[in-house]
């Protein structure tokens, strides 16, 4: 029986608006303020500079791999050819509990953006987590979000990928509306204090970097249906990295001539509220979250993209259940992937939103870990693999793949107690450590794991 492909349906225009969608996402809306408060204006400019250096470096590395093995999984695929089953499962894992993280919160964040822009007096009252109380008419809303990402992605990856770049042209749309009324109208008197909390201001901000920028290493999941030369792939996911900074730096400055320092503490949606200040007019601010309920598809569609791609690429390599790895034959993609992925997210709103807070922070290391992971196989294929053909090849490799190490542990460090990121005990460790005893359950239990591994030590010793 032949083997069920992925059709090759994404162009280069999709790719990119793919990668930049998922970086862009909500936190542009309703960290702003909390970034030049911080750090100042020149303060947050300087952090987001450093900071896309830094992850740029990573997704070198990413970039050089998915144009030299262009196959779906991405990650996955390059750290098994480097070290073997056991640590492309552990790096799999990892990134798939950012993935599914994500995707779980913004079912729940879609709620609480429409409320802002049509205020809801919620109805069905089920219960209280964490303090907060959750409605049937706001589940409703988050619930119905992900029942059409789930129909969309279903019926192929083209149409997600128009629907994609639709609302990625949004997003950036509404940033070039707020630089705009700011070149004109902005008071630049409000970019004073330029810096705010000295180092640690700054070292605040740029600690947030990692996690509003995840979302590039979506281009390597999807490889394989990748219509364009291999060369382009990685060229796609460096630009697209380039672009988010720009975006964020936009924003900063938006924002930073549009309101005082006295607005910016007053203000619960700096950016919205920015908006309104220079355009004269709510209806601006309307519009500008109406981009940020856009930023909050996009992020979300991207990633059901992305995991499902990982759960077909795991399930195909006999990881996780072979159900995963089934391909519609019309639709050409992992179908029972994306109705998991949907299943998650349609019922993500019932936990309310503390529960799934805590959901994306332990998530994070996940997608950290899979990055150090990447930046060690990039190394180790470069010594193993030297003839392997890399259309789109990194001059100094050394330099570029242990910066992207250093810098992976540095993220992954932030996450430590005592850390500014770190993770709150218990409620996020446990499901860290959760997530942790899962995946080793499925792979201690599933036979066809210890046949790949064998597998894996016959070849490498030949």
């Amino acid at each position: 029986m032949q083997k069920q492909q992925m059709a090759k349906t994404m162009s280069q225009s999709d790719v990119l608006f793919l990668s930049i969608g998922a970086m862009l996402g909500w936190g542009w809306v309703v960290l702003s303020g909390d970034w030049i408060l911080t750090a100042g204006f020149l303060g947050s400019v300087i952090a987001f500079v450093i900071g896309g250096i830094l992850v740029i470096f990573i997704g070198l590395t990413y970039a050089e791999l998915s144009s030299a093995i262009p196959e779906t999984g991405g990650g996955l695929v390059f750290v098994q050819r480097a070290f073997g089953m056991k640590a492309a499962f552990v790096s799999a894992w990892g990134v798939l509990f950012g993935y599914v993280s994500v995707i779980t919160f913004e079912a729940v964040a879609l709620p609480t953006v429409i409320d802002y822009v049509i205020p809801t007096q919620h109805a069905g009252f089920l219960w209280n987590i964490g303090g907060w109380d959750v409605y049937f008419t706001w589940v409703l809303i988050g619930s119905g979000g992900a029942l059409f990402l789930t129909a969309l992605n279903y019926i192929g990856a083209k149409p997600a990928a128009i629907f994609q770049s639709v609302f990625t042209v949004a997003i950036i749309l509404t940033g070039f509306l707020l630089l705009g009324g700011a070149t004109f109208n902005g008071d630049f008197a409000n970019l004073e204090p330029m810096f705010q909390g000295g180092v640690g201001g700054l070292m605040a901000v740029l600690v947030m970097i990692p996690f509003l920028f995840v979302g590039f290493d979506v281009i390597p999941q999807v490889a394989a249906e990748i219509n364009a030369p291999k060369k382009i792939i990685g060229r796609i996911l460096i630009i697209s990295i380039v672009s988010a900074v720009v975006f964020y730096l936009l924003i900063v400055f938006g924002v930073a001539a549009g309101l005082s320092k006295g607005q910016l503490e007053a203000s619960s949606l700096a950016t919205a509220d920015a908006m309104i200040q220079l355009l004269g007019h709510q209806a601006f601010g309307t519009v500008l979250v109406i981009g940020g309920v856009a930023g909050i598809v996009t992020s979300w569609n991207a990633f059901i993209i992305g995991a499902s791609r990982i759960l077909y690429a795991m399930a195909e390599r006999g990881m996780i259940s072979k159900w995963f790895a089934y391909i519609h034959p019309k639709y050409k993609t992992p179908t029972n992937a994306i109705l998991f992925l949907g299943a998650l997210a349609f019922f993500a709103p019932l936990l309310g939103r503390p529960a799934l807070v805590w959901i994306v922070n332990a998530g994070g290391v996940g997608i950290i870990v899979g990055y150090l992971i990447v930046s060690i196989a990039f190394m180790r294929l470069r010594k193993t693999e030297p003839e392997l053909e890399r259309p789109y090849s990194i001059k100094y490799w050394r330099t570029t793949g242990v910066l992207a190490i250093g810098l992976s542990l540095l993220f992954l460090s932030f996450y430590f107690p005592g850390m500014p990121a770190s993770l709150s005990w218990p409620a996020e460790w446990i499901l860290l450590l959760g997530w942790v005893l899962i995946g080793y359950i499925l792979y201690v239990m599933n036979p066809r794991t210890k046949e790949t591994v064998e597998h894996d030590k016959r070849t490498q010793s030949i």
